[in-house]
């Protein structure tokens, strides 16, 4: 790969891991964003107001976004839009016609539908969250404008500091409370995505889902992340009512400080709902998800002997 390719937000979890991919694979990278990625050339740019400079570049990986857990409506949700939606379009015109790959999530999955095997056309809306709501809002206008939409779920891998962290963080005198009965849930290895990412440049546009080849059984992928760090818990499963009316109360309280809810319903639906995403629209453009939680968790452990 010949190509110079600029990656937005690539100093954070998934656009590190793109830029690094990128570079692996003899590209010359552009990290865009307010600090400097891993790999190549560092241009500042604010993606709550400014415009990006992507002179010179062959096409665009954009990661940069505004993420978290609020409530929809009130001041969380304008500093999301802001670079998730207005931010986006700003990127759209400064492309100036380049390819662009927006990677996007599948929070923009309406969640009043069943998901036991999501297609991308799937209804978005419903959104439980404003992170879920903005993004929809930012892959419509990059849909609209010819762009490659990629939507992964529940990204996993080295240097993540969203999911892990809030999972460990969940634990309380040994025991991992999680809503309803086990379910199967997609996620999305960070290579994966990676992967994708940089494929996707010479794919048709429009919507395509990404996540491991197979979905894993949610008690089992817990227990197991849980041991390869070391966290002795015991899984017990709350009844769903009563984890949905803990939600309601934590986001009432979240409302009235202007906080992220310690539990939400956004939260309570990702981990008891199955949601399982078809990957074949993406599989058909040849491309093939390598890394499975097994191989991340292998990665973890110490070597025997």
């Amino acid at each position: 790969m010949s190509a110079r390719i600029a990656v937005t937000g690539a100093s954070g979890f998934c656009g590190g891991q793109v830029a690094r991919a990128a570079a692996a694979a003899g590209a010359s990278v552009v990290c865009v964003g307010r600090r400097p990625g891993p790999v190549g050339e560092h241009r500042f740019w604010d993606a709550a107001r400014g415009v990006p400079d992507l002179a010179g570049v062959d096409f665009v990986v954009h990661c940069a976004a505004a993420v978290g857990d609020p409530a929809p409506g009130g001041r969380a949700e304008a500093v999301m839009r802001a670079v998730n939606e207005a931010g986006t379009a700003r990127l759209l015109r400064a492309a100036g016609g380049r390819p662009v790959v927006w990677v996007s999530s599948a929070s923009v999955y309406d969640p009043r539908c069943s998901r036991e095997r999501v297609s991308e056309e799937h209804p978005r809306a419903g959104h439980l969250n404003a992170y879920g709501r903005t993004k929809a809002a930012g892959e419509a206008l990059a849909l609209a404008g010819g762009a490659v939409v990629l939507r992964p779920r529940a990204v996993y891998g080295p240097g993540d500091t969203q999911l892990l962290p809030r999972l460990l963080s969940r634990v309380r005198a040994g025991t991992l409370l999680l809503p309803g009965p086990d379910v199967r849930l997609s996620l999305t290895a960070v290579e994966n995505l990676a992967d994708a990412a940089l494929a996707a440049a010479g794919w048709p546009p429009g919507a395509y889902n990404v996540a491991d080849a197979e979905p894993y059984g949610r008690d089992a992928a817990i227990g197991a992340v849980l041991r390869a760090h070391g966290v002795r818990a015991r899984i017990r499963h709350l009844p769903l009512p009563v984890a949905l009316a803990a939600a309601r109360a934590a986001e009432s309280v979240a409302r009235l400080t202007g906080s992220e809810p310690l539990l939400s319903r956004y939260a309570v639906d990702q981990l008891s709902r199955p949601v399982v995403l078809d990957v074949s629209r993406a599989r058909s453009r040849g491309w093939n998800p390598r890394r499975t939680l097994e191989d991340h968790l292998s990665s973890l452990r110490p070597p025997s002997g």
